[in-house]
């Protein structure tokens, strides 16, 4: 008898703390569009961390641990940010630094979904950050919607008429990657 695949988690971010943010709509579409057997959820608290320091016991923050314990939980990260004078946001750097010295991204595949062509420093900076982190860049999943400039109101509509049939495609690329990863959530299954 064939099992069914385990459903695959994945763990949204957004770099961006506005209310109306365009990384985070993409976000909120690909949660919608997600293939069958993948679940995204949107982490949105990443302003609540503390100020990353070494010296603190990651144990001792509630938001921190939380933080923590969602992306050791997730196969899957996916970020979107905007890029603040060539580089990534502060609360979004905050975030991933909590990450290190942890083994909570160790071996974590990850994609990235842009809103604007012109943030290549910020995604050069985040896929080398991650990468350091011993993250696994699937960069064929990985891609650029052009939705920049336009009214908060009308993004949404934008990318379900324009870019929908791409983000469901990157998104299946991405969890054919985590699948077939070693380690995967079928990899017990298919031993």
């Amino acid at each position: 008898m064939l099992s069914s695949p385990s459903p695959i988690s994945c763990l949204a971010v957004s770099g961006s703390l506005r209310q109306a943010s365009s990384n985070t709509s993409v976000l909120e579409a690909a949660a919608t569009l997600a293939p069958d057997g993948m679940i995204i959820t949107i982490y949105k608290s990443i302003d609540e961390l503390p100020h990353f320091n070494p010296d603190l016991d990651s144990a001792r923050f509630q938001t921190v641990s939380t933080w923590l314990t969602r992306v050791r939980d997730a196969d899957g990260l996916i970020v979107s940010t905007p890029e603040y004078a060539h580089g990534i946001p502060g609360s979004l750097k905050n975030a991933l630094d909590w990450l290190v010295g942890s083994d909570a991204f160790f071996d974590k595949p990850f994609m990235l979904l842009n809103t604007s062509s012109r943030s290549t420093y910020a995604r050069e900076s985040l896929v080398e950050i991650l990468s350091t982190m011993s993250g696994i860049h699937v960069e064929r999943a990985s891609m650029t919607i052009p939705v920049l400039g336009k009214p908060p109101g009308e993004i949404s509509a934008l990318i379900q008429e324009r870019h929908s049939a791409q983000i469901r495609r990157s998104l299946e690329l991405f969890a054919r990657a985590i699948r077939e990863k070693p380690g995967g959530p079928d990899h017990q299954a298919a031993l």
